[in-house]
């Protein structure tokens, strides 16, 4: 099997464009392509010619003699896709529909959110000649998820920023950072100041477990977790308390993919972190450390547990912490590749002072116990019935200090647009709410899929767009939104980016975030001529020398 799609996988759908032989599914268009853990080669189909290879954008296809140790199973993965998925009367290349080109030269569309769903929108729209975008974010700087929902220790995921940067650079495109929709400007302004605009801004929020001692200190939202280990400005000023005696064993409620970032980075080698962009803050923390065991729980079965087959893959192929499954071997059935790997970790035996992960099945919270803060959780055996896990009186407590929800991300209400509170989106018709108002991503959705599933989000909601302005029904606009004082353009993105990548180069990593506006602003502003690498905490004095020093600064 010449090409093998492994853990990295973003759904982008590039590489079946690229593909001549069709070999790589569930294709955009297919059934299962919003909903697959990943995409997969067909071993057989596969004439080895590498033209998937160069369209990853995330480096996600490896030859199968490249590839790891860790990786091996992802051959056998590949290729059962296939025994389940036949596609023997494929065409010979992707069929893959493709938008016309239409003559929309000098509409003007503002995307609202810089994350993945509001970049692929953009591109989309300037495809076609004469078409201007200008996108808003909130933050000082763009790439949402990508850059602050991606866990440090999966560098490849994090390239798919490299084609952002390359959509950033069409002619049309223009960036409006560290401006906020709904409070620095109206969706009426909006909406008088453009043809159209599309709200790709994201879930923000966590689901709630609703249950007593939630809100004890040392409780949290991974979701707020994920934001403090990677940099996030709104979390510049979050402490976790990692360095206290109870904090020997975390907790984390909820077993999907960001659950098991979690517990990765709880029980990482602080050395290895150090060779990516996690957030210095972060990275002194988990120095001081002494976290040893993470408990993960799932309400349901091995079988059913959320986080997705390559993810597992990858977490069972580290070979530096204890991966285990509570109740060992009797505790897994096999029935999938899934519960395959699952059954291997059940058997494996810990080693000594080693940190480990737990993996416990058929556990749901009732009660966070503790005065002040957080000293354990009380935790129901679960049986399934009838398709749900219900509570049973069997219940135990385990001993923590730090208990980290991971049930869900959440959309907020927008602003000046509708909203279903019960499924937490706005209501949509592919991407269109009304003409003019349109949607993309885990707004238009919810909270599912990965990366790359953005990209035919956007797809649907902009030719949405433009069957309205070719139908007539768009206003042009009657005004324009000035400038404000503190926003953020392209040049200055690109300047904070330099400024990152500066500070990480002395420190032999990738960038260095900087992780609060007052200094992201700094940065992005050209006038600033001595930028002090003193705004970013540093993890070592040594460390912060040569970064100045290689900024050509005192």
């Amino acid at each position: 099997m010449p090409y093998v799609v492994t853990q990295s996988c973003c759904s982008d759908g590039a590489c079946v464009v690229a593909c001549p032989v069709n070999a790589i599914h569930p294709a955009p268009g297919e059934p299962g392509f919003a909903t697959a853990e990943m995409l997969y080669v067909d071993p057989v189909a596969c004439v080895d010619c590498g033209a998937c290879f160069t369209a990853c954008p995330v480096e996600a296809l490896q030859p199968h003699t490249k590839l790891s140790d860790a990786q091996l199973p992802f051959i056998e993965l590949n290729a059962a896709y296939y025994r389940e998925h036949p596609h023997a009367d494929r065409p010979i290349l992707a069929a893959i529909a493709q938008r016309p080109v239409v003559d929309a030269r000098g509409l003007k569309v503002a995307v609202i959110g810089a994350g993945p769903a509001g970049l692929y929108a953009a591109d989309e729209l300037l495809k076609h000649e004469g078409v201007s975008v200008d996108v808003f974010d909130r933050l000082p700087t763009p790439h949402g998820l990508a850059r602050y929902g991606v866990a440090p220790d999966h560098p490849k995921t994090k390239q798919v920023i490299e084609l952002f940067g390359k959509i950033e650079r069409e002619p049309g495109f223009r960036y409006r950072l560290n401006v906020e929709a709904g409070t620095d400007v109206t969706v009426e302004e909006l909406r008088s100041s453009y043809h159209a605009v599309i709200y790709a801004v994201g879930a923000a929020t966590d689901r709630r477990l609703g249950v007593p001692g939630e809100d004890l200190a040392g409780s949290s939202s991974a979701t707020d977790f994920v934001a403090w280990y990677n940099g996030h400005p709104d979390a510049d000023d979050v402490h976790y308390p990692l360095e206290a005696e109870a904090c020997e064993r975390a907790v984390v409620i909820g077993n999907g993919n960001v659950a098991l970032d979690v517990a990765r980075i709880l029980t990482a080698d602080p050395d290895e972190l150090a060779a990516t962009d996690i957030s210095d803050r972060a990275l002194l923390a988990l120095r001081d450390s002494r976290v040893q065991e993470v408990v993960v729980l799932g309400r349901r079965g091995p079988a059913d547990a959320a986080f997705t087959l390559p993810e597992l893959i990858g977490l069972a192929g580290h070979d530096d912490i204890d991966v285990l499954v509570e109740g060992g071997v009797d505790a897994v059935e096999v029935t999938s590749q899934k519960t395959e790997i699952l059954a291997e970790l059940a058997a494996r035996t810990p080693t000594p002072g080693r940190r480990r992960i737990v993996l416990r099945f058929h556990s749901a919270p009732v009660r966070l116990v503790g005065d002040a803060s957080v000293e354990g959780i009380e935790v129901a055996r679960t049986e399934v019935v009838d398709g749900r896990a219900v509570l049973t009186d069997d219940v135990v407590r385990i001993d923590a200090g730090l208990v980290l929800r991971a049930v869900g991300y959440r959309a907020r209400p927008v602003a000046g647009l509708p909203f279903d509170d019960e499924r937490a989106l706005v209501p949509n018709e592919a991407g269109r709410v009304e003409p003019g108002l349109y949607v993309g991503g885990w707004i238009k959705r919810g909270a599912t899929g990965f990366i790359g599933t953005n990209k035919s989000c956007s797809t649907e909601t902009v030719a949405q767009l433009l069957d309205d302005y070719e139908a007539g029904l768009l206003s042009d606009p009657t005004t324009a939104i000035a400038p404000f004082d503190y926003e953020i353009d392209h040049a200055g993105w690109l300047a904070i980016d330099r400024t990152e990548r500066a500070l990480g180069e002395a420190a032999d990593r990738p960038r260095v975030k900087l992780t609060d506006r007052r200094a992201l602003s700094e940065a992005a502003t050209p006038v600033v001529p001595r930028y002090s690498a003193a705004h970013a905490v540093r993890p070592s004095r040594s460390r912060t020398r040569r970064a100045t020093a290689a900024l050509g600064r005192p």
